[in-house]
């Protein structure tokens, strides 16, 4: 008689695809955690010992992901620009006149802009960040800026825009949106939604009218 395969229980160890999704997701508490601290204290304000007990675990843990709180920051800021252009991509890749597209775009930045990462682009200062970060962090920010010109371009080519200059126009839209993450109170009156469609409608009026 051929043998009875034996009966195997489920192995306690964790599978090569769960122990990936495992350090992904410590990965990315150790980062929202760390990102809500530099937008409440502040960078320099901020240390690993305060992620960490937020966190219910040492501060030699933080490290098994992160090597300092440099690398930290900057991922916290290409997280918040890279979701900003990928938003705006989609936005941008709608049908449409460019208003209607760039009405798009803005809100899609803005809303990102009121997120955690969002914040920790707005109140970040390139130069806390290290040499080589700065060029990734600038050279993402260029990105965001070309792909609003683009759209700003082509509305004002197609007459549903009326600007003056192309570059200035996307300067000043740019600027108002970066600047919500330094001022929106999440415990106002007014929530994220809200608050970006009124600041996307206020510049669409000047960039329209």
């Amino acid at each position: 008689m051929p043998r009875k395969a034996a009966q195997i229980d489920a192995s306690p160890w964790s599978q090569p695809g769960d122990r990936e999704r495992e350090r992904a997701a410590k990965r990315e508490a150790v980062l929202r955690t760390a990102a809500r601290f530099f937008n409440q204290k502040g960078f320099h304000a901020t240390s690993l010992d305060d992620v960490a007990t937020a966190l219910n675990v040492t501060k030699p843990t933080i490290y098994h992901y992160f090597a300092n709180k440099d690398e930290i920051l900057f991922e916290c800021t290409r997280r918040g620009l890279s979701a900003i252009i990928d938003a705006s991509r989609e936005a941008a890749a709608q049908g449409g006149t460019g208003a209607s597209r760039l009405r798009s775009v803005l809100m899609a930045y803005a809303m990102v802009m009121l997120d955690d990462y969002g914040i920790c682009v707005a109140r970040t200062q390139d130069y806390n960040l290290t040499e080589a970060s700065r060029k990734q962090f600038r050279a993402l920010k260029r990105d965001i800026d070309a792909l609003i010109r683009q759209v700003v371009a082509e509305g004002a080519e197609d007459g549903s825009l009326k600007v003056r200059d192309v570059r200035i126009a996307t300067f000043t839209a740019a600027q108002a949106l970066n600047g919500m993450g330094n001022w929106y109170n999440s415990d106002g009156p007014v929530g994220k939604e809200d608050t970006a469609r009124q600041v996307v409608e206020t510049l669409m009026d000047g960039l329209s009218g």
